[in-house]
């Protein structure tokens, strides 16, 4: 099957997926207490002229599809598909409920999770959710809820809407890729770029929204990308099953 036909927008066509998934089952088929229950989180924001803005989404959706076909037991959530990305909203069409609201939409999903599953994890797949995620996991923690979060890391990635994640969509829905609109943005590291965006927002930095360039980007890579992420995925998220510490979870 391919990644064109796995993935689908919510609300889509279903397919016969060897897993539990929210979107596709009745209550019944939920098992109670279930392992654990995962949260896809992404974003509705700016990716450049040539990227759609769900990208972050759909990488996140894919990523969590993986690990739940691989892990029948765990149960598979709709995606959270908006978050913070303020640095954004000088963009039209991004919509970002902001760190705070964020935050409290997790904690409140993370209690409710815990009234049927034994773990809750989100999957996350936009930088610009770690701060409010990591201080929801926290106080999840706190009160005594084993949640977790997993964000994925390619420490060779450029920062927004480049090559690495135009090769990520063109593995995961090639057909809301625009080639032929990509544009090349600044392409310095973020730590440079993060004081001018923080100032005012990524408009400042960068007119067409990316961090990065695109080109090269290819399906093959995407590919690549996602396998490895995959793998990491899988070790961290096993790790933590067997008995490991919540909280951010790593493969090492």
């Amino acid at each position: 099957m391919s990644h064109e036909q796995r993935y689908r927008p919510w609300g889509g066509e279903l397919a016969a997926d060897p897993m539990t998934a929210l979107d596709a089952v009745a209550w019944p088929a939920v098992p109670s207490p279930a392992v654990a229950v995962v949260l896809p989180l992404g974003s509705t924001e700016q990716h450049g002229p040539h990227l759609p803005f769900d990208t972050d989404t759909a990488v996140a959706v894919e990523l969590t599809r993986g690990l739940a076909e691989a892990r029948p037991d765990l149960v598979l959530a709709p995606p959270l598909g908006y978050g913070a990305s303020g640095e954004h909203e000088g963009f039209p069409g991004t919509l970002s409920m902001g760190c705070e609201a964020l935050e409290l939409v997790l904690v409140e999903l993370g209690r409710s999770a815990a009234r049927w599953a034994q773990r809750f994890l989100i999957l996350n797949g936009h930088g610009g959710n770690l701060a409010p995620l990591a201080a929801a996991v926290r106080q999840l923690r706190y009160e005594g809820r084993d949640a977790a979060y997993w964000s994925p890391t390619i420490p060779a990635g450029d920062a927004h809407a480049g090559r690495t994640e135009t090769s990520l969509m063109l593995a995961v829905r090639p057909t809301a890729v625009r080639p032929l609109s990509a544009i090349a943005g600044p392409t310095d590291p973020l730590s440079d770029l993060l004081p001018r965006i923080q100032a005012a927002n990524l408009a400042a930095v960068s007119p067409s929204g990316v961090l990065g360039d695109p080109s090269g980007a290819s399906t093959q890579e995407g590919e690549r990308l996602l396998g490895e992420l995959r793998a990491d995925l899988d070790a961290a998220v096993g790790r933590w099953l067997a008995g490991g510490p919540g909280g951010r979870l790593t493969a090492g």
